[in-house]
């Protein structure tokens, strides 16, 4: 049922025309960007990439906890009226603290990615690849288990693969290489869905599907949010069918960087970033 997996509560309600707030360690969470506006293009959504501290899959569950805590209360500053955690180590460890701290419908990725790959497993063996901190945090494991305590999940860090992505080698031999090692293990032991756990993945999708072959099944992390998060909204009333829609981008670093970057992660031209500083809570 809409609203049943909603991590804040829909308590203080703000107008539909707010902004959406999105953020993730880096500029990964754009893929999520990108699939929002095309679902709810009339939507003003305001993006914050941590790229001074990214990335966030290799720290503690307690660091990424914190550095999620600010990047939210700088998006709930801009007033904005949800928060999408687009980023999978962030979701897998801040979603509790950070429904606590913010009385805003507040929603991650890995939720979504798991009921996602438990109605597409035909054989009941799901793959997950994402950062060593998701992986480690065994957060798709709890869910597809809290979901359907009979299906079977294997997990493998990929930490090759966002480097990969951001020097733009998508289509390439090197890529493949490191994929069909990653992947190996997996598709022997007969996973029949592979869910990307990174938002970085997407934009490998079309890499990893030659290399997982075409039984294979492939939740996309980015799709899966979107939607979910497309719902909720609904459900709520939040979702805004009028006005001109648009993105804006902070980044906390690297700003020249990521404005070359921006164009490649939201399939489009290339959009104004500014950076800005966090408050330390």
């Amino acid at each position: 049922m809409p609203g049943r997996w909603a991590t804040a509560a829909f308590t203080a309600m703000n107008p539909a025309a707010q902004p959406i707030g999105v953020f993730d360690s880096g500029i990964g969470g754009l893929t999520v960007v990108r699939q929002m506006q095309r679902l709810f293009p009339n939507e003003q959504i305001i993006y914050l990439g941590d790229t001074a501290r990214v990335p966030y899959g290799t720290k503690s569950a307690e660091t990424v906890t914190r550095f999620a805590c600010e990047d939210a209360a700088f998006l709930v500053a801009q007033g904005v009226k949800a928060l999408v955690v687009a980023c999978n180590s962030a979701s897998a460890s801040a979603l509790p603290e950070l429904g606590e701290r913010f009385s805003l419908p507040t929603f991650g990725v890995i939720l979504p990615g798991a009921i996602a790959a438990n109605e597409a497993t035909r054989n009941g063996h799901i793959g997950v690849i994402g950062t060593q901190a998701t992986i480690r945090s065994g957060a798709y494991e709890r869910l597809v288990g809290e979901l359907n305590r009979e299906l079977r999940v294997t997990s493998q860090a990929c930490p090759l693969l966002v480097p990969l992505v951001e020097e733009g080698w998508l289509d390439h031999e090197v890529t493949d290489a490191v994929l069909r090692e990653y992947l190996a293990p997996m598709l022997a032991g007969g996973v029949d869905t592979l869910v990307l756990g990174c938002t970085h993945y997407p934009l490998l999708k079309e890499s990893i599907a030659r290399v997982a072959g075409p039984e294979v099944a492939l939740v996309d992390s980015a799709e899966t949010c979107a939607a979910f998060v497309q719902q909720e909204l609904q459900w709520h009333n939040l979702l805004a069918t009028e006005g001109e829609g648009g993105v804006r981008i902070h980044v906390t670093d690297e700003i020249e960087r990521v404005r070359d970057m921006a164009e490649r992660f939201l399939g489009g031209p290339s959009h104004a970033v500014q950076q800005v500083e966090l408050g330390a809570l």
